[in-house]
């Protein structure tokens, strides 16, 4: 049974190992992206309580997953269920490098025009990483990282 978390800044390179891990291993993979925001709506959140059920759903439901996202409050949900977790941490400049090469996500936004129009702010808040301290910070990730007695990895490039 595989079980993992990854979580990290945005541009990171979560997607990219969650995806790869879901391929290799067949197993389902959840994006808390999906599960935070309204569909279709940029940045308009959905309760809290309805993240953590959708959250806890599927946890229930799949008994082998990868579970990726910046949200430590549901990071630390999904933590207890964990069997190995990641903590990407590449660096201010490497995440901006890996936002401005993003693709398209079409779970996420409507169009690649659409997108795009998110691209400045998302950049800007890419390198507020390290001085945030809000549950999408450094210092949130570095403290579940560090409190997590299980097989753990930190990737930094």
């Amino acid at each position: 049974m595989h079980r993992f978390l990854i979580f990290g800044n945005s541009g990171s390179g979560k997607s990219t190992l969650a995806n790869k891990l879901g391929q290799d291993l067949r197993i389902p993979v959840l994006d808390l992206d999906t599960i935070v925001w309204k569909p279709n709506k940029i940045a308009i959140r959905r309760p809290h309580e309805d993240s953590e059920n959708d959250l806890r759903d599927f946890i229930k439901n799949n008994p082998s997953w990868v579970i990726e996202g910046c949200y430590s409050t549901l990071i630390k949900i999904a933590l207890e269920f964990s069997t190995e977790i990641y903590f990407l941490n590449p660096g201010i400049d490497k995440c901006l490098e890996n936002n401005s090469k993003r693709l398209w996500e079409p779970h996420k936004f409507k169009s690649p025009e659409e997108q795009a129009q998110t691209f400045e702010f998302l950049q800007n808040w890419i390198q507020e990483y390290e001085k945030r301290d809000d549950e999408f910070g450094y210092s949130s990730h570095r403290s579940i990282f560090q409190q997590f007695k299980g097989k753990k990895q930190e990737i930094i490039a």
